[in-house]
């Protein structure tokens, strides 16, 4: 039947009730068919028998309310988000039922115009479908409420023995009620889904995982909850053995297995992108050479390897274990630089002057052979103690020059504690305390920032795509609201300056008190936009480069495999064809080299994902390492400011924890958000951002890495950065230095 013809009066046929649902622009159902076709009373009646009867013998599938071709998909439905395809969620209709073994068609949703997809696996999403000679695409409608396949929680029992699903997310505060426990006893961390659409339905217990302070359960929670890709495709695993295998010919590649090349990196590495060599070049200046993996001679563009290591982007790195990008023979063995094994490298060849201006590079696929793996520490005492070998004291002297380079551009000077969970061989928690940040570091950033430079001006320089790492200045929102943060210090910010780096640096530099650096320091960095992957370039504010791209770490970021890809393609440094069972090329696919967008906004998104899984899995690892000193007062930092409390985080551990406004006193306390403050209304009792606290820890919890303290008030003063007194109270009174008399006065964002 044609889209614009008139349905004529009396029961349809077969072939005119699938006519119309095809051809329909709205979801066709039972009352929009009678309405089509004129139908009252018996024949509405006749009409239902027989969309029944269509159903049974596989011509339609759906409900009275919108039916559709068996096989096909209904004009608006419900689709359920299976995959991030480089930033285009792709979607099932979330109640498939096309009887046999038919796979429900992909769907991918077209989302409004933006940075990346808004939509994460595991979403449901009210869509509307159309089918185009490519294959079916949907624009969402509404993104419903969560109604996840799988929850995962922990079983708590009640004193009725009623069981109840305790989450294990701190932002989720309610517990779900367990109608089938599924063999799970008290106390296990388990997977359960849904029983019915309202919460109060409850939920079951599908999968039972085990002890949940077992070793690996913290990291098992974090990758369940964002959904980040863990078990490989079958046959990625069959390529990337296959790879494993290609040989590595000095013949067809620069031999540079005589030079001293040494790998620096964390003692606990699980592998091992990059290593350098230095040596003096007669001059003053510096020969220098930077190795990294070469992973694209092993992973090529359209083959199943590279499609898994696409859709992971990078590595995520867990205390007790490492979501590897690639398969383990390439990213632990075969790509990684190992001491004493020949290994196939992209090197990038530097000479730099005394002040550390490059003046020339080059890049090459070579064979390499590391001379030695050192850990930072190791490398560092040699240093200290006089007893590096040569090339150690090159490295050393090179860096030096590459530092001038480094202090003239200067960079934002912006370093950050990073905590480190070291765990004993029974996964247990050996110790947890803030990295050590030395000199060995730098020697190995200056030289990673220094090729990252150099493959993006060799991109440039031929006119090719380049991926590039970028962090753009901070927004005017963001810098207007730390002028008026800088007020409240005296401190001023002029809005119609350029902004750069060196105007944060020179603002930290005329601070003298420590403890007010550290609160201008919080404030400059929340200033700061997120760094990003694009292939336009916005160059990198942070470091003060005009072009900066990501090179020295491909085995663990996808990214970096693209720039290696983009160089092959650039300078004719394709490798003679390998096994015939690999695709040939190891440079850019067609889609990457004729626009970088998608996979450059997908890769941001898949980085975003593994910092919060891996910082969340640091959090509950770090709650469990407190959860048997509840009770001990920590000396403290406060770090956060809002309404229903502070945030403060524990002096030289990191734990981060909340101090509810309800804690804080007997009187209503007021949110300036400007100065970043609650204030006392009688007292006048102000808590700011990085003033010090004794607090004790009053809550730990590691299934959700929440910690909660409430305020030492017995231990003595607190005092402000500027010497003012932060407070100066005894639990359950006030004392001298308050304005007022003490009342129960209900505190502000204090829940009834």
């Amino acid at each position: 039947m044609a889209r614009d013809a008139k349905p004529q009066p009396g029961l349809p046929t077969r072939k005119q009730i699938l006519e119309f649902i095809a051809s329909s622009a709205e979801p066709a159902g039972k009352r929009e068919l009678s309405r089509a076709f004129g139908l009252k009373g018996q024949e509405k009646i006749a009409l239902k028998a027989l969309l029944k009867d269509m159903a049974d013998e596989g011509l339609i599938d759906g409900n009275r309310s919108a039916f559709h071709a068996m096989g096909g998909v209904p004009k608006v439905t419900v689709l359920r988000v299976t995959d991030i395809d480089e930033g285009e969620a792709v979607a099932v209709p979330d109640a498939w039922s096309p009887g046999d073994a038919t796979a429900p068609p992909r769907i991918r949703l077209r989302e409004k115009k933006g940075r990346g997809s808004a939509l994460r696996k595991g979403d449901r999403v009210l869509a509307r479908t159309e089918e185009t000679a490519t294959g079916w695409i949907a624009h969402p409608m509404k993104v419903l409420p969560a109604h996840a396949d799988q929850i995962m929680g922990v079983v708590e029992i009640d004193k009725a023995g009623k069981g109840w699903l305790a989450p294990v997310d701190k932002r989720e505060r309610h517990s779900s009620m367990i109608v089938d426990l599924g063999g799970a006893e008290e106390g296990q961390l388990v997977l359960a889904e849904p029983v019915g659409r309202s919460p109060r339905s409850g939920v079951k217990v599908t999968t039972v995982l085990g002890d949940p302070l077992a070793p690996k359960a913290f990291s098992l929670i974090a990758i369940h909850k964002h959904g980040i890709p863990f078990a490989f495709n079958p046959e990625a695993v069959t390529e990337a053995g296959i790879a494993a295998k290609l040989p590595v010919s000095a013949e067809t590649r620069e031999d540079l297995r005589a030079l001293p090349i040494v790998a620096i990196d964390p003692a606990d590495a699980r592998d091992h992108d990059d290593a350098i060599w230095a040596e003096p070049d007669g001059q003053g200046g510096f020969r220098a050479l930077i190795a990294i993996a070469d992973v694209s001679y092993y992973v090529r563009p359209g083959s199943a390897l590279d499609g898994d290591a696409r859709k992971r982007a990078n590595s995520v790195y867990f205390p007790d274990r490492v979501v590897p990008m690639l398969p383990e023979v390439l990213s632990a063995d075969v790509c990684s630089l190992k001491a004493g094994a020949d290994r196939a490298a992209m090197a990038c060849h530097l000479e730099f002057t005394a002040e550390g201006k490059v003046t020339s590079w080059r890049f090459t696929r070579a064979t390499v052979r590391i001379h030695e793996v050192i850990a930072y520490e190791e490398a560092q005492r040699r240093i200290d103690a006089g007893e590096g070998e040569g090339h150690l004291y090159n490295l050393w002297a090179a860096w030096r020059a590459l530092e001038t380079a480094r202090k003239a551009r200067d960079p934002l000077a912006l370093e950050l504690p990073e905590r480190r969970v070291l765990l004993g061989d029974d996964g247990k928690i050996k110790e947890i305390a803030l990295r050590e940040r030395l000199d060995a570091h730098r020697v190995v950033e200056e030289f990673m920032i220094s090729a990252n430079v150099a493959a993006a001006k060799a991109l440039e320089a031929k006119v090719a795509p380049v991926v590039y790492r970028l962090h753009e200045p901070p927004s005017r929102e963001k810098l207007t609201a730390l002028k008026d943060y800088l007020a409240t210090f005296d401190k001023k910010l002029s809005l119609g300056q350029v902004v750069t780096s060196t105007l944060f640096n020179r603002m930290l530099k005329d601070v003298a008190d420590e403890s007010e650096k550290a609160l201008i320091m919080e404030a400059v960095l929340r200033s700061q936009t997120q760094a990003y992957y694009g292939p336009r370039n916005m160059g990198h504010f942070g470091l003060a480069l005009a072009s900066y791209a990501h090179f020295t770490s491909p085995i663990r970021r996808y990214s970096d495999l693209l720039v290696h890809r983009a160089l092959v393609d650039a300078y004719g440094l394709e490798q003679p064809r390998p096994k015939a069972d690999l695709p040939a090329t190891s440079g850019l696919a067609d889609r990457d080299r004729a626009d970088l967008t998608r996979v450059s906004e997908a890769i941001s998104d898949a980085e975003r994902r593994a910092m919060s899984a891996e910082r969340e899995t640091i959090d509950r690892y770090v709650a469990a390492w407190l959860s048997s000193r509840v009770g001990e007062v920590f000396e403290c930092r406060i770090t956060g400011v809002q309404r229903f409390g502070l945030f403060a985080t524990i002096i030289g551990l990191g734990g981060d924890g909340l101090v509810p406004v309800s804690v804080l006193g007997d009187e209503r306390f007021f949110h300036d958000e400007k100065s970043k403050v609650l204030e006392g209304e009688r007292s006048g009792t102000r808590f700011g951002l990085g003033h010090r606290m004794k607090l004790r820890l009053a809550e730990a919890n590691p299934l959700t890495g929440a910690l909660k303290f409430e305020p030492e008030f017995g231990s003595g003063l607190m005092i402000e950065p500027r010497g003012k007194p932060l407070l100066s109270k005894q639990k359950g009174k006030h004392i001298a230095g308050q304005r007022g008399r003490p009342g129960n006065i209900r505190h502000q964002g204090r829940k009834r």
